[in-house]
């Protein structure tokens, strides 16, 4: 059985960055899959399985061919049954969707001001104008003008998982007593910022550091051998 992942990477093909593609990662190891990654630069994105798919994660198993780190985990939910749950439950999913919305809206932008200058200085030269254009054109400044005050975002990022830390100060895991998909999506995010900045800047004794550093030890360490751009 072919099972391929289509991973975003940057001008070190080791380096994969994507928040999107980390989900998927984490997914495809708590069903025990090891797929074959494809490090995948922005400009080859359009190139994916004949030009089938704009954004990554990709995911052909078996010559089924799923795009979006969330249908992914529901197709490898409904594929295999017999592997440990993602959900468990709808409930679960319902939850899993609220977190994924929470995670774009109030984490995305907050890192975004943190690593979106670095993230541009580490892809291809060739991807740069596209990436500029493209952020600039999301953002309505330039990455310049995105990034001031990007100091200041650190601060707003411990307030903006002020959620996080409020479940995590009653439950082990967002799943409850073991991961889920739950985890993964924030994980996920934050995974953006680790291997773009090396660390999180959270206090020591912050609940939610205790709980990513535990998420990078998962699946074999599968994230803590993540190559990073960063000194940690």
């Amino acid at each position: 059985m072919v099972v391929r992942l289509y991973d975003l990477c940057g001008r070190d093909r080791d380096l994969r960055f994507s928040p999107y593609c980390w989900r998927a990662r984490f997914a495809l190891a708590h069903k025990g899959v090891v797929p074959e990654t494809v490090p995948t630069p922005f400009g080859a994105i359009r190139e994916i399985e004949g030009g089938a798919f704009r954004t990554v994660p990709v995911l052909v198993d078996n010559g089924e061919r799923i795009g979006d780190s969330f249908e992914i985990a529901l197709h490898l939910e409904a594929t295999r049954p017999g592997a440990p749950t993602l959900f468990g439950s709808e409930g679960i999913v319902a939850a899993a969707r609220f977190l994924e919305g929470w995670a774009v809206a109030h984490l995305h932008p907050v890192i975004g001001r943190i690593i979106i200058m670095p993230i541009h200085d580490l892809i291809d030269v060739a991807d740069q104008a596209y990436f500029r254009q493209s952020r600039e054109a999301r953002y309505g400044v330039t990455l310049e003008a995105f990034t001031t005050g990007a100091d200041a975002e650190r601060e707003a990022l411990a307030r903006a998982l002020a959620p996080l830390r409020h479940a995590l100060a009653r439950h082990e895991w967002l799943g409850g007593p073991s991961p889920l998909f739950t985890d993964y999506i924030v994980l996920g995010s934050l995974m953006w910022l680790y291997t773009i900045h090396g660390e999180l800047p959270l206090a020591p004794d912050d609940p939610v550091l205790n709980w990513f550093e535990r998420g990078l030890d998962l699946h074999g360490g599968l994230a803590r051998q993540a190559t990073s751009a960063g000194a940690r």
